[in-house]
C-alpha cells in the first residue's frame, strides 16, 4: 500500500537520523515507539531504548516491549520507577500526565546520560493533538525530541510503514495507560489501578478487543465498540461474576466506543 504524502513533514525520518547518529528512545512497545525504534536500527544510528515500568503499565506491555525489542535485536533497559510517589500525579488533577511525564522522562534521561546519550527522542506523531495531552509541556521543557511528529508521520502512516516492516505492532489498538481509567479527580491508588489491569486482561481473555474498563464511583464501567455488544450480553454472567471480585457493580456504557 502506498504511504500518503505528508505535505507537513518538514524532513524525512532518514535525514532525522543522519543528522542524529545517537539517540536514546523512550519506548513502551506500542505502536510509535516501535516503529520509532525500528527506523533508527535501519539508519544505522547507535539507539538504547528505555523503558520505565510502573504501577500504570500493565505487564502485557512490557512483554510486548521486551519481544519487539528482542525481534529487533534492540538493546532495551528497563528502569522500576514508582510513580505512586508523586503526590502531583496521585492527586490526579486535569494535567496529571504532565508531572507523570516529568517522573518519568527525567529517569530516563538521567539513565541516558550514563549511557553516552544526550538526545532522547519519543513516539509521538503527528495524530497527535497537542491540546488533548498536557504530557507534552513536559516534552518540551525537558528538550525531547519526537521525530515522527517533526517529520509529519500520521498514525496511519506509521501502521503501514510497521506492516510493511513486519513489525507485529502494526495492527496493535491504542492503549492508554491505566490512570487514564480512573476520572479526573478520583485519587488514584494501587488498588484501583491493580483493579483494572485484572478486569481488562480477563475481558481479554473473552476474546474482547479495544475497550475500557472505567473506574465509576466503586463500580466498573465497559465500553466497548458496538460490534462487541452482543458478545457482553452473550459472556454478561461471567463477567459480572469475575469483575465484582473487583468492583460494587458492573455497568455497560451505551454509547458507542469510537
Amino acid at each position: 500500500m502506498r504511504i500518503p504524502e505528508n505535505r507537513y513533514a518538514k524532513m524525512k525520518l532518514n535525514d532525522f537520523f543522519s543528522e542524529h547518529r545517537e539517540v536514546a528512545i523512550a519506548f513502551s512497545g506500542g505502536v510509535d515507539s516501535s516503529y520509532l525504534l525500528y527506523a533508527a536500527q535501519k539508519s544505522g544510528a547507535r539507539v538504547h531504548a528505555y523503558l520505565v515500568k510502573s504501577a500504570f503499565q500493565p505487564e502485557f506491555e512490557l512483554a510486548d516491549a521486551r519481544k519487539l525489542a528482542d525481534a529487533l535485536k534492540a538493546p532495551l533497559t528497563i528502569l522500576d520507577t514508582d510513580v505512586l510517589a508523586c503526590r502531583a500525579v496521585t492527586d490526579n488533577p486535569s494535567d496529571r500526565c504532565y508531572y507523570c511525564k516529568r517522573v518519568l522522562f527525567e529517569k530516563i534521561i538521567r539513565a541516558a546520560l550514563q549511557d553516552g546519550f544526550s538526545l532522547l527522542a519519543d513516539g509521538t506523531n503527528a495524530s497527535d493533538k497537542e491540546g488533548d495531552r498536557p504530557g507534552m509541556r513536559a516534552l518540551r521543557e525537558l528538550a525531547v525530541r519526537s521525530p515522527l511528529r517533526e517529520c509529519g508521520l500520521t498514525k496511519e502512516e506509521i501502521r503501514i510503514r510497521s506492516r510493511e516492516a513486519g513489525l507485529f505492532t502494526w495492527d496493535k489498538p491504542a492503549y492508554a495507560c491505566l490512570a487514564t481509567r480512573i476520572p479526573t479527580g478520583e485519587p488514584i491508588t494501587l488498588p484501583k489501578l491493580q483493579a483494572t489491569e485484572a478486569a481488562e486482561n480477563y475481558l481479554f481473555s473473552l476474546g474482547f478487543s479495544d475497550f475500557r474498563v472505567r473506574y465509576l464511583h466503586g463500580c466498573a464501567k465497559l465500553q466497548v465498540k458496538e460490534s462487541q455488544f452482543d458478545k457482553v450480553m452473550e459472556d454478561r454472567e461471567k463477567i459480572v461474576s469475575e469483575l465484582k471480585k473487583h468492583y460494587s457493580s458492573v455497568l455497560l456504557d451505551l454509547e458507542v466506543r469510537k
